[in-house]
């Protein structure tokens, strides 16, 4: 692999891949295969099924290369791709469903609730299942502005100025989202991980 590529931005590297270097998307699915697999993970178990969905969504991404505009990041443009990719799965195999309602608000933000889970014991929460489920409901239940927020915070990333002009509002209201958010949360998982 080219070692100049791999250390240009995602910005850089998707206007050479609008410009046809398909080394460039190389670069950048090579980037982001893991956290790719991680949210898909979130949905499906089986590992074949992960990597099914996770090619189809690297290869929408690349058709659909020309239409991103850099509006906002590449990895929130892609994110936005491979839970759609994940959705038609879950959508068109049903035994896959399981419990989670393809359809409900907290399925565009499962990614975020394994980040959020991890911070404190990793092992141990990535694991279980109780409070996985606590916590899909505990995002289920936040209002809509403190679940985008911390979606945007957690999971794509963004900067408290930057999610400010995303979301129009100032500064100060983003953090506040993002703290409320964070202690809504933290106070379901609360009595599962105090055991």
């Amino acid at each position: 692999m080219n070692e100049n590529l791999n250390t240009q931005s995602d910005e850089l590297l998707v206007k050479k891949v609008q410009d046809g270097d398909t080394n460039a998307y190389n670069v950048l699915v090579i980037k982001y295969q893991y956290k790719v697999a991680q949210i898909i993970s979130k949905f499906v178990a089986n590992n074949a099924d992960i990597n099914d969905i996770a090619q189809d969504a690297f290869i929408k991404a690349y058709k659909a290369i020309n239409s991103f505009r850099g509006e906002s990041s590449f990895y929130t443009w892609l994110y936005r791709i491979v839970v759609n990719a994940a959705k038609t799965f879950l959508e068109s195999n049903s035994k896959h469903k399981n419990s989670i309602d393809v359809d409900s608000p907290e399925f565009q933000s499962i990614d975020e609730q394994g980040i959020l889970a991890s911070k404190d014991t990793p092992d141990r929460i990535i694991e279980s299942q109780e409070l996985h489920e606590v916590i899909l409901k505990a995002m289920n239940d936040l209002p809509k502005e403190l679940r985008e927020a911390i979606t945007l915070r957690e999971i794509e990333g963004m900067s408290y100025d930057d999610m400010a002009i995303a979301l129009k509002v100032p500064v100060g209201t983003v953090r506040s989202r993002i703290f409320r958010a964070r202690e809504f949360i933290e106070s379901r998982m609360a009595h599962l991980t105090s055991r």
